[in-house]
């Protein structure tokens, strides 16, 4: 009888009482329920619909399309309100502005009020997907919203689970999408009425449903647009997210009158881009350190290159050179129509003073363009300098830092030319305890009869860091053996207490 819009029986109205709360929970944590149920409506064609409802109203049998006389006739004190699509655009556009400045480069407004994000290479700066999508979910409470998240292998996947899905947070691991999409309903891939309604007639109400069939009589069934939302979503056809421009970020951009897929006219293009965005950096006084080339394709794929200096610049040469590494890399299809070249990260670039060169004075040479073009080539995590650490233990005293950056002080100590990573055990050793190198010993298979020593330096653990370093002594010896050769030896334990260590011997490194 409700849903015919009458009540013949005497029921209190549910938003009429307040809630008898338990003495334990706080009232903060209950949803105030006194207002009355909400409903957006729209103009759909020659009527008014409801657009959206709250859960309240939704428990009174409002739903999404439903008019708005039959919903008014249904509940006597509906809170009817006009929809704003437009506000509700730019407040998805803000939200997607945010998340490309905060979260991840890629990211985009997807339809039916959502967001999508490429987490692909950024997720460990947020401590791992989910820690990120649980600091996501808080973001939008904290907001007043009700969100949903899904992780998976594509776009089309992520949106039917977080639409569909079960939970408020879903991640999928790689390789399982197939099992994941599978008993949601046909509607989880987007598709249109028709195609839906083809559906619905032949029977196919889940996902599962269509994964056995045969892609041409599928087709013929429910329209080539089906079989592709379906590939998509399993990740046989690419569906690239389109990301949404930061204005704040420089950028040059170039629409090609017909495509291009040579070597040489990608090079020309490039330096095209290059001029425009310099005189962009220019202007702003800031000089590239990373860029990144997003060539859009005529079948519809993109093509993304990246290159990194290690200095901030907007040298017009040296930026194409890092550029022209990139080429090879670039799979222009049936063509590129269509070029953007980002500045994703930037910094103040100040004029350069010249008065060394004008009086004469011979200029020291700066080694970062050549530290730009070797890390083009073999790797930027392949070029490092070695730095000094405060640390007393030698492992922990030297880190990999900028090439181009000029290192502390070193200390005073000695130390091998090459340091292992790791020390390695030495067998059947003879020394005399407590304080004498080591007579003989063998490592790697080879005996090595010392001739000549000098130690011990005693190097004791860093407590701060862990219980098992509180008491642990290393006593460091340089011993030469009969052939010349020199290394760099160490004792576990002081040979007075037990508790420094088992009195093992070890190699740290070799002089010559």
């Amino acid at each position: 009888m409700r849903e015919l819009g009458r009540r013949s029986e005497a029921a209190d109205h549910p938003f009429k009482g307040r809630l008898a709360l338990p003495r334990t929970v706080a009232t903060t944590l209950v949803p105030d329920v006194a207002h009355a149920p909400l409903a957006l409506i729209d103009k759909v064609g020659r009527r008014e619909e409801v657009v959206a409802a709250c859960p309240a109203a939704v428990g009174l049998g409002i739903h999404v399309g439903m008019a708005v006389t039959h919903a008014r006739a249904l509940v006597s004190d509906l809170d009817v309100r006009p929809a704003e699509p437009a506000a509700d655009a730019a407040l998805l556009d803000r939200l997607a502005l945010l998340a490309v400045r905060r979260w991840s480069p890629i990211a985009a407004v997807s339809p039916n009020d959502g967001l999508l994000l490429d987490l692909a290479g950024c997720d460990h700066l947020h401590g791992g997907e989910e820690r990120f999508c649980r600091r996501l979910l808080a973001l939008c409470r904290r907001a007043g919203f009700t969100g949903r998240v899904a992780v998976a292998d594509t776009p089309g996947a992520a949106h039917a689970l977080a639409r569909y899905g079960r939970a408020d947070l879903i991640r999928v691991e790689a390789g399982d999408t197939a099992a994941a999409i599978a008993p949601l309903p046909v509607a989880a891939l987007r598709l249109p009425p028709s195609p839906l309604e083809a559906a619905r007639k032949f029977g196919f109400e889940r996902i599962a449903d269509l994964l056995p069939v045969a892609r041409g009589p599928l087709a013929r069934r429910l329209g080539l647009a089906a079989i592709k939302r379906l590939d998509q979503a399993l990740g046989a056809v690419a569906e690239p997210i389109t990301p949404r421009d930061d204005p704040e970020v420089p950028m040059a951009e170039r629409r090609l009158l017909e495509p291009i897929g040579t070597a040489e006219a990608i090079e020309q293009v490039m330096a095209d881009l290059l001029g425009d965005l310099a005189e962009v950096l220019q202007r702003r006084g800031l000089g590239a350190r990373s860029l990144r080339l997003v060539g859009l394709r005529v079948d519809g794929g993109e093509q993304v290159v990246a290159i990194g200096t290690s200095r901030p610049t907007r040298e017009i040469s040296h930026l194409l050179r890092l550029m022209k590494l990139r080429i090879e890399r670039i799979d222009p299809g049936m063509g590129l129509e269509q070029f953007r070249l980002i500045a994703p990260h930037t910094e103040p670039l100040d004029a350069v003073d010249l008065g060394a060169v004008l009086a004469g004075d011979t200029l020291v040479r700066d080694p970062a363009r050549l530290v730009d073009v070797v890390a083009g080539r073999i790797g930027a995590r392949s070029v490092y300098r070695n730095a000094p650490v405060d640390s007393h233990v030698p492992e922990r005293a030297v880190t990999r830092s900028d090439p181009v950056m000029v290192p502390g002080t070193w200390p005073d100590w000695q130390r091998p030319i090459r340091l292992f990573a790791r020390p390695e055990p030495l067998s059947r050793v003879i020394a005399l305890l407590p304080d004498q190198p080591p007579r003989r010993f063998e490592w790697r298979g080879r005996t090595h009869a010392i001739v000549a020593g000098d130690g011990p330096e005693r190097i004791h653990g860093e407590w701060w860091r862990r219980d098992a370093e509180v008491w642990a002594v290393r006593d460091y010896y340089r011993v030469e053996d009969e052939h010349g050769g020199r290394y760099w030896v160490f004792r576990r334990g002081d040979a007075v207490e037990e508790t420094t260590g088992d009195l093992s011997w070890w190699i740290h490194g070799v002089f010559a």
